[in-house]
């Protein structure tokens, strides 16, 4: 077993940066997980319009959720869409 011997100001400096990214990873899960967004910040993010959300919904391709006359989207639902029409690059 090796000992490594460290001055007691380089411990605590250690010890206030491991405390500081446990905090931040607490923080972190305490965010919601499937945040939702309603159909204008969904334009926004997407830059596209009112009428093509209509469209996408009704083809099946974006899952929502309507309240009212109000229209919310999953995030991950978004990055779904985004990821499944994703197309990569090809190398030359």
């Amino acid at each position: 077993m090796n000992v490594i011997t460290i001055q007691s100001e380089a411990f605590q400096e250690l010890k206030d940066s491991m405390d500081e990214i446990k905090k931040q990873l607490s923080a972190k899960e305490k965010e919601p997980k499937n945040k939702w967004l309603d159909n204008q910040e969904v334009m926004q993010l997407l830059h596209c319009s009112k009428r093509l959300l209509q469209s996408w919904r009704d083809e099946q391709k974006i899952s929502f959720s309507q309240v009212g006359a109000k229209i919310y989207y999953r995030e991950s639902d978004i990055n779904e869409l985004l990821e499944k029409n994703f197309n990569k690059a090809r190398k030359k």
